[in-house]
C-alpha cells in the first residue's frame, strides 16, 4: 500500500499493519545491487543516491556514463550497471536545461552506449521540466512514475529545482522523504544531482544536509586543480567500502574518457581516509566538537554527533564507519557508557 498524505486513524494504522510490520521468521532478500564500481557497490534497488560537485565540473557527463553503462550492461567509465530484467527502463528527468541541451545529453547517452542516435529507444524516457515549477515538477514525476512501466533506474537532474527554497528543513525533508518513498514503493534506484557550494565542498543548503544523512552514496565530481580539463570522481559518502577515486575528461567526440594512471593530490577528505589512522589531537578535535552541545547522548543521537564532530575535521563518513568508529572510541574509552548514555572521556590516550 502507497502511503499519502493523510493523518493516519486506528482503522487506517490496522490496515497498514501487515505492510510495516516486521517479522522475526520471514525472509527478507538483501536489496538487488546495480550500480558498481571496480566491485563496489554504489546504488541498489530501492535506495537514492547522488551526483555533486560545483558548476562546470562534468557532473552531467559522469551521470551520461552512469546511465549509458545500465542501457548497454557494459562497463562506461568505471560504471557498471546491471538492472532487472523486469526493471531495465531509465527515467530521465532535468530541471535546468532547454529541450536542445537535453537532445544533447540523450544523444551522448545513446553514443556511450554504442546505440542508434537515429530511432528513438523505449528503454530511455527523457522529460524535459525546465519551464515547470516546483510543485508542478513533482507532480509530473509522480505521474511518470505512477504510468511508466518497468523503471528500473531514475536520473533527476537538478533537485533543488524540486523545491521553492533550498535552505527550508521542512521542504527539504519533504522532498527526501519522497525519494525515499518513490525508491521504495515502486521497486528502483532514483539517482540525483545537485551542486556544491562555491566556498567549500559541502552540499548546498539544508537540502544537502539531509542528502549526507540519507542518501545511499553521494559522488562528488570536481575539476583537477593542476588541468581543468580533467574530471576527479571520488565517494563523498558511501555505505559500501569505498572505491578508488578515478578520473575523466571529454575527448574530440565529445565524449567522456577516463584518464588512466591519472596521479590524485591528497585532498582533506584523503588524509583522513581512516579513523585508525589519525592522531589523538585530531580525534580530540572531533570529540571536542561533537560533545560541544550536550555531555551525553543516546545511541543514535552519538552517531549524528560524531558525524558532525568528524566532518568539522574533514572526515565524512556514511552509517557504518560510524558504528565502528563509535566502536573504536568506546574501545580506546574515549567515549564511556553509562547505561544507555554515552559521554567524552577527555583523559583517554591511543
Amino acid at each position: 500500500m502507497q502511503p499519502n498524505n493523510y493523518r493516519i486513524d486506528e482503522a487506517k494504522y490496522r490496515s497498514l499493519l501487515k505492510y510495516i510490520r516486521l517479522s522475526v521468521t520471514e525472509k527478507y532478500e538483501f536489496p538487488q545491487e546495480i550500480v558498481q564500481i571496480d566491485g563496489v557497490t554504489i546504488a541498489t534497488i530501492g535506495n537514492f543516491s547522488a551526483s555533486t560537485g560545483k558548476p562546470k565540473s562534468k557532473k552531467t557527463f559522469n551521470v551520461s556514463a552512469i546511465v549509458a553503462s545500465a542501457l548497454s550492461g557494459k562497463e562506461v567509465l568505471k560504471y557498471k550497471a546491471e538492472l532487472p530484467p523486469c526493471k531495465n527502463r531509465i527515467l530521465y528527468i532535468d530541471t535546468e536545461q532547454s529541450k536542445c541541451h537535453c537532445h544533447k545529453v540523450l544523444h551522448r547517452i545513446l553514443k556511450l552506449a554504442d546505440l542508434p542516435t537515429d530511432q528513438e529507444n523505449d528503454k530511455i524516457q527523457f522529460l524535459v521540466l525546465r519551464e515547470y515549477t516546483p510543485d508542478q515538477r513533482r507532480d509530473i514525476i509522480r505521474w511518470a512514475l505512477h504510468e511508466e512501466q518497468n523503471i528500473g533506474l531514475v536520473i533527476i537532474d537538478g533537485i533543488r529545482d524540486l523545491i521553492h527554497d533550498i535552505n527550508s528543513p521542512s521542504e527539504s525533508l519533504d522532498i527526501i522523504n519522497e525519494l525515499m518513498r518513490w525508491s521504495s514503493y515502486y521497486e528502483l534506484h532514483i539517482h540525483t544531482v545537485l551542486h556544491l557550494n562555491k566556498g567549500d565542498d559541502n552540499t548546498r543548503g539544508h537540502i544537502g544536509t539531509e542528502l549526507n544523512n540519507k542518501a545511499e552514496t553521494i559522488l562528488q565530481i570536481s575539476k583537477n586543480n593542476e588541468n581543468g580539463k580533467i574530471s576527479e570522481v571520488r565517494a563523498m559518502h558511501i555505505r559500501d567500502r569505498e572505491f578508488t577515486p578515478f578520473a575523466f575528461e571529454i575527448g574530440e567526440d565529445s565524449l567522456p574518457h577516463l584518464v588512466e594512471e591519472h596521479q590524485f593530490k591528497k585532498n582533506r577528505m584523503d588524509r583522513l581516509a581512516s579513523y585508525t589512522d589519525m592522531t589523538e589531537q585530531q580525534h580530540r578535535t572531533a570529540l571536542e566538537s561533537t560533545f560541544a552541545e550536550c555531555a551525553e547522548y543516546g545511541y543514535q543521537s552519538l552517531l549524528e554527533a560524531l558525524k558532525k564532530g568528524y566532518e568539522s575535521i574533514g572526515y565524512s563518513r556514511g552509517r557504518n564507519t560510524l558504528v565502528n568508529l563509535c566502536k573504536f572510541l568506546l574501545e580506546h574509552h574515549a567515549i564511556t557508557k553509562n547505561g544507555r548514555t554515552y559521554s567524552y572521556n577527555s583523559s583517554f590516550h591511543l
